[in-house]
């Protein structure tokens, strides 16, 4: 059965299940019950485990209906994988090149080969976030690595970020998930946060040769997916700080299954002409071979990509620029809201403060990797990359009138006003002073609500600004409170969050991607972009694992 039925069967029965226990219980929803969520959790990473050898892991409900693996190039077929062509009608191919670093290979060049975009071979299985997701995610991963590692779960953890290790020596970074389309764009940095995890965790390693091993080849590997961010696409002007940039162009090839996407933010930049910052360009839906020819410069290549060509309104096409930004907003994990202008079209024109907090910690954690190594000189280097970084954060991203860590448009070299749950990133990485986090303690009410936290305080319709809080985020506020000694603050937090969580279990059986703050439940109702409340779901589970460990 297809995962995506098989998910929607399960919420039906899901549903019916919950509705004849309302029954027995005079009609009334089953009260919030943390056992029964912990119960759902410690049986649900199996459901959500993917592996290359189980057929119902091939499928991606987003784009084709006829899977493709692709193994690299330069790695002989796997015998386990020469079965799957008559076991599961799965088309297995090779890459027709090698690739050293995102980009070498992008998905269009697959198109113009003939060949369908699909499935990137990983080694070992790995947990899914759920519904329409069915692959490895970058950012996910890490969330759900920490409730597989609290959960006993080890050998699963490990295998996740060692299918990293392969990302990186195969398809040139850690992707945004192993598929093709992805080729030209990570997700937020957050390998060496797992390599740690796993390695701290003395049940992952039979004994301490093995575990140094392990770690010298995540030290090399983590050493050059942190290249990727270093590369000058990915850098904030001249800030010394890093923004998100996808190496591809045009709108993404994955939204082929959300054909009113691009339509729908055409709309609303029409009818909200004041905040349209330039996103829009005149052009037909079938224009003339002149004006395509136009467009390819001031939008998008109307031949290479039938979301393009499907991409217009009245009158009305997205520029090249919002494309860009499109792109790196997905890469920042965040689609989609507004933090970073309309739909975040802007955001390739911003340092972050989440990106560049992840960037401190992974510099941080280099240094601490390069220590254990027995590497004086390495580590002395990610240690002044790391001062480097505290310094440009402060000077960029700091605002102390306002007291909070605000993301910088270094194109107009101003920093954002717009309030973002982020500013609690630089807790959790360790780069705040004791008084900036004083200070950012303090306007928690900024995007604390009954549910915990909110992404941002600007209800613009979009699954990441307000009312909408999401297990990621909460963590690493939650985390970033506790190291700062903010302990009451942190447990609060964590109680609301996993009450939500609680709340939204008892009234349909299931675990979403993201939750309702204001109403403390899993009612969410998105305006445009994913529109869908996944059910699942990956992040979720882990991070309801450790908030439920907060004292």
């Amino acid at each position: 059965m297809p995962v995506e039925a098989d998910l929607r069967l399960r919420l039906v029965v899901a549903l019916v299940l919950a509705s004849i226990a309302g029954l027995a219980c005079g009609g009334q929803t089953a009260a919030p019950d943390a056992a029964a969520t912990l119960a759902y959790i410690h049986t649900s990473w199996d459901e959500l485990s993917r592996s290359m050898m189980d057929c119902h892991s091939l499928v991606d409900v987003k784009v084709t209906s006829h899977p493709v693996l692709y193994v690299p190039a330069e790695m002989a077929l796997p015998e386990a994988v020469r079965g799957l062509a008559a076991n599961c009608g799965v088309q297995v191919l090779k890459l027709p090149k090698q690739i050293a670093k995102l980009g070498d290979l992008m998905p269009e060049q697959l198109a113009g080969a003939g060949l369908a975009p699909g499935l990137l071979y990983l080694p070992n299985k790995y947990v899914v976030p759920g519904g329409r997701f069915n692959e490895m995610y970058g950012w996910d991963s890490y969330f759900i690595v920490l409730g597989l590692i609290a959960d006993g779960r080890e050998e699963l953890a490990r295998g996740m970020v060692e299918n990293f290790y392969f990302e990186i020596e195969h398809y040139g970074a850690v992707l945004n998930a192993n598929r093709t389309y992805f080729l030209t764009r990570s997700q937020p940095p957050f390998l060496t946060s797992m390599i740690r995890a796993v390695y701290e965790d003395s049940k992952s390693f039979t004994d301490k040769a093995a575990a140094r091993a392990w770690l010298e080849r995540g030290y090399a590997l983590a050493a050059k997916d942190y290249g990727t961010w270093m590369r000058p696409e990915h850098k904030a002007g001249t800030t010394g700080l890093a923004r998100y940039m996808d190496f591809g162009e045009g709108p993404v090839p994955e939204m082929a299954d959300d054909s009113t996407y691009y339509p729908d933010v055409i709309r609303w930049l029409v009818a909200h002409p004041d905040r349209n910052r330039g996103f829009l360009v005149k052009g037909e839906m079938r224009p003339d071979p002149a004006e395509a020819e136009r467009l390819k410069k001031t939008s998008c290549d109307l031949s290479k990509s039938p979301v393009c060509a499907r991409a217009q309104a009245e009158g009305y096409r997205l520029t090249r620029d919002f494309y860009e930004g499109d792109r790196a907003m997905r890469e920042s994990g965040f689609d989609t809201s507004f933090r970073f202008e309309a739909f975040s079209g802007a955001t390739h024109h911003y340092a972050p403060v989440c990106l560049n907090s992840l960037l401190f910690r992974y510099e941080r954690d280099m240094a601490h990797f390069a220590h254990l190594l027995g590497k004086a000189d390495d580590a002395h280097m990610w240690e002044e990359r790391a001062k480097k970084r505290s310094m440009a954060i402060q000077r960029y991203l700091w605002q102390p009138r306002e007291g909070v860590f605000a993301d910088y448009d270094f194109m107009n070299r101003k920093a954002s006003s717009y309030a973002y749950v982020t500013s609690l990133y630089p807790l959790w990485a360790g780069v705040a002073t004791r008084e900036q986090a004083q200070a950012v303690e303090s306007k928690l009410k900024l995007f604390e609500r009954q549910g915990g936290l909110a992404m941002s305080n600007t209800a613009s319709g979009m699954q990441w600004d307000e009312p909408y809080g999401w297990a990621p985020t909460n963590w690493l506020a939650v985390a970033g409170l506790a190291a700062y000694q903010y302990k009451d603050d942190a447990r609060r937090i964590a109680q609301e969050f996993t009450a939500s969580v609680d709340k939204g279990f008892a009234t349909d059986g299931t675990i979403r991607e993201k939750y309702n703050m204001e109403a403390g439940n899993a009612d969410v109702k998105v305006i445009a972009g994913y529109k869908v409340n996944v059910i699942g779901f990956g992040w979720t589970n882990g991070v309801y694992l450790k908030l439920t460990e907060m004292k």
